[in-house]
């Protein structure tokens, strides 16, 4: 019947894929090998506060990325709000896209050339020396994946999602929940709105936790391919 949704069953390879990645990061998580990525995932942390800012009718004055996993974005212009709020939320949406898109489409290549070329432009327009490097590098390797064999953008945006989803919630517990003393995202939308920090806190977790669950949970499902009926001739 036209319209109809296709039926979905549980792809097992992708969910044992993605628990691996996951068990990997988790045990490797302090470790230096671990660092590239989770300094990739600031500076898309960082980007996020630019983005937001030129949507909302600012411009970004410059972004860092420090070799101690921290950042910092300098806007002028638009919503303070939203600039705010984006950058935990944002590297946590990045991490959803890039995981679906690897997972459920077959342009996971794309993607990285865009995202790979994004960095690229970023780093070279926007950083001053310090990081400028390191993400004009990582925007390279990625778009280097694009006339690679589909599966490998695919695993690398895998990693580079479940590790964004992962350090956008365990981040938030450290600067916000353990720290909340601490200036951070929190503290700057406590100043703006009269709400404690920790309440901003808990209900950004509270969100990546919820939207990081859906999105591993389609990750795993696909659509079953339609059976083929013969007819007796």
């Amino acid at each position: 019947m036209a319209g109809r949704t296709p039926p979905k069953h549980f792809n097992w390879w992708g969910f044992l894929l993605l628990c691996g990645i996951f068990l990997g990061l988790a045990f490797l998580w302090n470790t230096p090998w671990v660092s590239p990525l989770k300094l990739f995932v600031v500076f898309l942390h960082e980007t996020s506060h630019g983005l937001a800012a030129l949507a909302t009718g600012g411009r970004i004055e410059e972004i860092r990325v420090f070799a101690e996993e921290g950042g910092r974005t300098v806007t002028t212009g638009g919503n303070a709000f939203v600039v705010t709020s984006a950058g935990y939320l944002g590297s946590m949406f990045f991490g959803v896209i890039l995981l679906i898109v690897a997972t459920r489409t077959a342009q996971a290549r794309w993607l990285a050339l865009a995202l790979g070329s994004g960095a690229v432009a970023i780093a070279l327009l926007c950083m001053p020396a310090e990081g400028r490097l390191f993400a004009a590098g990582c925007g390279l390797v990625l778009a280097a994946t694009w006339p690679l064999p589909r599966p490998v953008a695919e695993f690398v945006l895998r990693v580079i999602g479940v590790t964004s989803c992962l350090y956008a919630i365990l981040d938030i517990k450290s600067d916000v929940l353990d720290r909340n003393h601490h200036a951070s995202d929190a503290t700057r939308l406590a100043e703006m709105t009269g709400i404690p920090g920790i309440v901003w806190g808990a209900l950004w977790i509270a969100i990546a936790l919820v939207v990081t669950f859906c999105a591993a949970k389609w990750a795993v499902m696909v659509e079953k391919p339609p059976k083929v009926q013969s007819r007796p001739r």
